[in-house]
């Protein structure tokens, strides 16, 4: 369970505790997403068969399946890259019919431009305001030390810090993942695991994490589901408490339980 720390606490006496300002709780970003019976074929290639499915708002949800399943299809479908052929994608009763301002999506390779440094490749939108939001980003991953390098100085795990920086100063309301720890050695994906989960935590913008790895989907999220042949075919809640740990018996169970719908 997490543990709730009051920053008031044995700083002042009850008698002047009622003169301390309230401390200031960030803002949920997430927004509600629905998926209403999405329908996308390539050729006489049927991906999405129907796809329905509800996300309250702040919610993490991992996404596996099989390759060719229509995962990525569905994200692009989620950021407005692409239109199905029947059904609708729902952001906090709007439907989605473009790129959408509050939607971010994080690829496996972090896709920095090499001729700019860390800064500008966080900043890229140039935005007004853009520099304080990225070094405050670039604070919120670690990094604020390596601002002014470029990317080819920095390890795997530190350019795709420096890529989820970027997605997060537009502050998000969804956040789209697809495998961006795929390509990570292991000790690295776990350290990203607990910065990603930490940035949600404060945050709570709505997630949807694709991945093939199970462990990985029980780690982070509050529910996976699988998709199988278009079609969402289970759904199951990860009640464990945060943080989690990898040994906890009933997060293997749960790992066996899904890898069996797969």
């Amino acid at each position: 369970m997490l543990k709730r720390i009051d920053p008031r606490r044995d700083l002042v006496s009850a008698d002047d505790a009622v003169s301390v300002a309230p401390v200031a709780q960030p803002t949920p970003l997430g927004k509600r997403l629905k998926l209403e019976g999405l329908k996308r074929s390539f050729g006489p290639r049927k991906v999405l068969d129907g796809l329905s499915l509800d996300v309250p708002a702040g919610q993490f949800v991992a996404i596996v399946g099989r390759s060719g399943v229509g995962k990525s299809t569905l994200m692009r479908l989620v950021v407005g890259l692409d239109q199905p052929e029947e059904g609708r994608v729902v952001i906090d009763g709007e439907p989605v019919k473009g790129l959408q301002s509050s939607v971010r999506l994080l690829f496996q390779d972090a896709r920095l431009l090499p001729w700019h440094s860390v800064l500008s490749n966080v900043g890229i939108a140039r935005t007004p305001g853009w520099r304080e939001a990225a070094i405050e980003a670039l604070s919120d991953v670690g990094l604020a030390d390596r601002l002014n390098e470029w990317p080819a100085v920095l390890s795997g795990g530190q350019r795709q810090r420096v890529a989820l920086a970027r997605v997060l100063v537009g502050r998000p309301s969804v956040l789209l993942l697809d495998e961006p720890f795929g390509a990570l050695d292991a000790m690295t994906r776990v350290e990203m695991h607990g910065l990603l989960e930490r940035l949600w935590l404060q945050r709570k913008f709505t997630t949807l994490l694709i991945t093939h790895d199970v462990a990985e989907a029980v780690a982070l999220a509050d529910r996976v589901i699988v998709i199988k042949d278009g079609r969402l075919t289970f759904d199951i809640d990860v009640a464990a408490e945060r943080p989690r740990h990898r040994a906890d018996p009933h997060l293997a169970a749960l790992q066996d339980k899904i890898l069996a719908e797969v």
